[in-house]
């Protein structure tokens, strides 16, 4: 990244926003209750080997003033069981520790280079989620942008900074996790599930001579599995994604409201195709987010000029973290 230039002067001058002791409070507490919900998670099925869905009665699931309670009771006992076998409660934090590591990567890229250009932004909110019903017991973690970009270069930098720092922390997690892969079948955890492995982790697999696709997973192949999946969707060339930050800085206003309008209708044909062949209605909530993208105008920078060749080659190498990380049908259901 170039230094900022003269044209950018005035808007660096102002004053940046600063967290309050009280603002990081509450976002470490955020912090703190991701880090227990994504353990938990790592503990259960499908990340880890208490498998829920074996001991769910239907019927419970019919009275709802009982169904917390046995939702807490399937909790303990997955507890219970991760500390009744060696290193069941280590694997979790393995996992949970694994995956904050790089999500925590990728908002900071993001806010480091906030800070850079003097644009406010809140710390990373990071969302918890109940471990059986949010994916790897989170929703992943954003920051809010707060003032005007000041240039497409910012909006650039601001915009790959964060799958670029993401994709970077998750490499030593994914070569761990793939050089720890044990043999196996195929990688379907008991119920038919498949994690489709993207194009970065076979080329990992033959660099550590294991196939993921003939091996157990383990909790750093899943936390990393999971930021590859992030990164990839981040990196969808639509609205306020990461991707449409880099399309609307490299390419402009135009081209930024095309691709969208191209994305929305080709990731809901992929969802019904991805519901038809392999069970995996994951898609449609990808659609609806690229839906509802398409319908927020991406704010315009104050200076427009076109970027610069040392970011178009930038630009070219985030795509290439793009095609590694993206795969069609990421989760499959038999």
């Amino acid at each position: 990244m170039t230094e900022p230039d003269e044209y950018d002067l005035l808007y660096l001058s102002r004053t940046v926003m600063r967290p309050t002791a009280g603002t990081w409070a509450r976002h470490l507490l955020l912090l703190g209750l991701t880090l227990c919900t994504a353990t938990l998670a790592g503990l259960i099925y499908p990340f880890g080997a208490y498998n829920w869905i074996d001991r769910v009665d239907p019927q419970n699931f019919g009275d709802v003033i009982t169904l917390p309670l046995v939702y807490l009771g399937l909790i303990g006992e997955a507890i219970r069981n991760a500390a009744a076998t060696p290193g069941g409660l280590v694997y979790g934090f393995e996992f949970s520790i694994s995956l904050l590591f790089i999500l925590i990567c990728h908002e900071m890229g993001h806010y480091v280079m906030c800070r850079r250009y003097h644009v406010d932004a809140t710390l990373p909110f990071f969302i918890p989620t109940p471990p059986m019903i949010g994916p790897a017991g989170t929703f992943g973690a954003f920051i809010k942008i707060l003032s005007p970009m000041p240039s497409r270069k910012a909006v650039f930098d601001i915009g790959v900074a964060g799958p670029i720092a993401g994709f970077i922390a998750l490499i030593p997690v994914a070569l761990i996790g793939l050089a720890t892969l044990q043999p196996a079948g195929p990688v379907i955890i008991d119920g038919g599930i498949t994690f489709a492995d993207p194009l970065f982790m076979r080329i990992g697999g033959m660099i550590v001579g294991h196939d993921p696709a003939t091996s157990y997973g383990n909790a750093f192949y899943y936390a990393a599995w999971i930021g590859l999946l992030v990164t990839a969707l981040n990196l969808i060339p639509s609205g306020q994604l990461d991707g449409g930050h880099a399309i609307y800085a490299v390419f402009g206003e135009r081209v930024h409201k095309w691709t969208g309008r191209v994305a929305f209708p080709v990731m809901a044909t992929m969802s019904v195709v991805g519901l038809i062949y392999y069970g995996s209605p994951s898609g449609f909530i990808v659609a609806i987010i690229l839906g509802v993208m398409m319908r927020i105008r991406h704010p315009q920078p104050w200076d427009m000029r076109p970027l610069d060749a040392k970011r178009k080659v930038i630009a070219f190498l985030t795509l290439i973290i793009f095609v590694l990380c993206f795969v069609p049908f990421p989760i499959r259901i038999s």
